[in-house]
């Protein structure tokens, strides 16, 4: 009886972060693996979470990109230099070792801030025409570095994507949704393919069935909610909880907790 309440405690708090995450377009990678870490799942290697991750990844960022591009959020031209450029980079990321604590710092650092830039930034995003797209070149660096990211931590790379785009105003919160939905979803497909290439995949299907049930029960709830239900502005704070819930997971890898 207590194993079960566990495993179900643990498939409510994947439809929680599924739901959080899929309202602002995120796939919740990095939710996904603080849980896990917390878990007898956490004996597994780093190989293992970041695989789950990412598949979990490509089920919650699926359904946020559809549902948003349904309702009108998306811009194909924003979108596709960052994509273009992430794909190989995702790829080739999984092959480098960092400095687990100092990643950690630096991405927890980034994080708050990019998180307190949003919240102290006010931009009338109901209201405001975005024309300011990134040069080429801008987007085609950015597009790799996340990518590259991505790759060695086993993320979709949404949560580096979103503030940026929002703190250089080139698109509004919900079109900004969209855009991270569909560069989550190739960078974990990149991902996932690079770890079989290289013979590393080690999906655990009937591990994998349960958790797939519980995100997109809660993707598809929280992506509805984002991309009909949630103002501009509710869509903008819920990103900044979202980052401050990554940066905290980082902090807590940080204290072994």
């Amino acid at each position: 009886m207590e194993e079960l309440l566990g495993e179900f405690a643990l498939l409510l708090a994947l439809f929680v972060i599924a739901a959080l995450y899929a309202s602002v377009g995120h796939g919740g990678a990095s939710g996904y693996l603080a849980v896990l870490s917390l878990t007898a799942y956490a004996s597994n290697n780093s190989v293992w979470l970041k695989q789950h991750a990412w598949s979990l990844n490509l089920l919650v960022a699926g359904i946020a990109f559809i549902t948003y591009k349904k309702s009108a959020f998306f811009n194909l031209k924003l979108a596709t230099p960052f994509i273009i450029a992430s794909i190989p980079a995702a790829f080739f990321g999984g092959y480098v070792e960092v400095n687990e604590q100092l990643y950690d710092t630096l991405l927890a650092l980034t994080l708050m801030i990019a998180a307190w830039k949003l919240h102290t930034t006010k931009r009338n995003d109901s209201s405001e025409v975005f024309t300011n797209i990134p040069p080429l070149w801008v987007a085609l660096v950015v597009g790799a570095f996340i990518g590259f990211l991505s790759g060695i931590i086993g993320v979709g790379g949404g949560i580096f994507l979103s503030p940026l785009i929002l703190l250089f105003g080139w698109s509004d919160a919900k079109t900004t949704a969209g855009v991270a939905a569909l560069f989550i979803w190739v960078n974990s497909l990149s991902g996932l393919i690079g770890s079989s290439v290289s013979g590393q995949l080690i999906l655990e299907w009937e591990i994998l069935l349960p958790f797939a049930v519980a995100v997109l029960i809660g993707g598809f709830v929280g992506s509805k909610l984002g991309s009909n239900k949630f103002s501009q502005k509710g869509v903008r704070n819920t990103l900044i909880v979202v980052m401050l819930i990554a940066s905290l997971r980082q902090i807590l890898d940080l204290f072994g907790i």
